[in-house]
């Protein structure tokens, strides 16, 4: 089974003429902003003047995790199951986005504690098992999860790319799984868990006060797991552990990923962590309500293209964020230039 992955920093070499390019559009030099910056980043990921997005696809990992049963979420695990079926319904806010913006989606049972019939061709089963281990008695997920878990996300990935897709991003459901997120940034980043804990899926303060609790004796009961992977099989879970895979893969396969909001982007940190490359590659697109995430994507030094007080996960961020990022490549390939135009350029 594999778990290295050989991921390629971005070539810089045309980054001069891209943004020749991109000055010489008929505006005032930088007058679109974090247009501008986009286009220049997805034409060094693609390697052209001429980038293209092609078969956009959000990915959807679910799973379930143990320590929700000590009550660390509003909602029972049961949930995770029930958002299952109503996105293969596709009733559920990701799918209302994607289909708005003509995105593929797929939804990647990583390890729900449920058994799914054979449902469509959006679902995918990669399950490792029926949900994680809770974590304040043991390690969520053993070292041979943990490396399947990483295979099954490279091999997602894979697929899809196979299918032409050059741009692609990740979301998730999983009751519990703001609390595996918590732990593993404030252990990645030697935070106090005060620091990254927020109400996740909208606990009063009496069930943040317990939550607090009880994520502390899970910090300390894990104390010695330091290096990235330890960490993620001290605390999960299935399916942010298959995302890891799945956007160091992507960064292989030179793609755009786009990195959607708490979790999504606590799972590109354990990434970059084990690849830096991994970052040229990215497009941060929201930045969540949950605490905890501004303070990641500082220490990710990362700009949200957007702030909307949205904290649903699902992907959701990104499928919003997408019609953004076309139009980057669209006036890089469709503007005109001061030259074809015939406009007077005194800059």
């Amino acid at each position: 089974m594999r778990t290295d992955f050989n991921i390629q920093p971005c070539d810089h070499s045309i980054a001069s003429e891209l943004q020749r390019i991109i000055d010489g559009k008929t505006k005032p030099v930088g007058a679109l902003g974090r247009l501008e910056e986009l286009a220049l980043k997805i034409g060094l990921i693609q390697q052209t003047t001429a980038p293209k997005l092609n078969n956009p696809t959000m990915v959807v990992f679910a799973g379930d995790h143990g320590l929700a049963d000590e009550g660390v979420s509003q909602f029972p695990k049961e949930v995770t199951a029930q958002m299952v079926l109503n996105f293969l319904n596709e009733g559920a806010a990701i799918n209302v986005f994607t289909r708005q913006n003509e995105m593929n989606l797929f939804i990647v049972d990583a390890g729900v504690d449920h058994d799914f019939d054979a449902y469509n061709d959006h679902f995918l089963n990669r399950k490792v098992r029926m949900g994680s281990r809770n974590s304040l008695y043991e390690n969520a997920v053993s070292e041979a999860e943990y490396r399947q878990c990483l295979e099954n996300g490279r091999e997602v990935v894979d697929e899809i790319h196979r299918k032409g897709c050059n741009i692609i991003g990740f979301g998730e459901m999983g009751i519990g799984n703001t609390s595996a997120a918590s732990l593993i940034m404030a252990q990645t980043l030697g935070l106090s868990v005060e620091a990254c804990v927020g109400r996740g899926t909208g606990l009063n303060d009496a069930g943040l006060s317990k939550k607090l609790e009880i994520l502390k004796k899970v910090k300390e009961k894990h104390v010695e797991a330091i290096q990235t992977s330890s960490i993620l099989q001290a605390f999960g879970g299935l399916e942010m552990i298959q995302m890891v895979g799945a956007m160091l893969q992507a960064a292989q396969n030179k793609m755009i990923i786009l990195v959607d909001g708490f979790i999504a982007s606590t799972a590109f940190l354990a990434a970059s962590k084990m690849h830096q490359e991994v970052k040229g590659y990215a497009i941060f697109c929201h930045a969540s309500a949950e605490q905890g995430h501004q303070l990641l994507l500082s220490h990710l030094d990362a700009r949200p293209l957007l702030n909307l007080d949205m904290r649903l996960g699902e992907g959701t961020g990104c499928a919003i964020a997408f019609p953004i990022i076309q139009s980057a490549v669209n006036f890089l390939n469709e503007m005109a230039s001061f030259e074809s135009a015939g406009v007077t350029n005194e800059g």
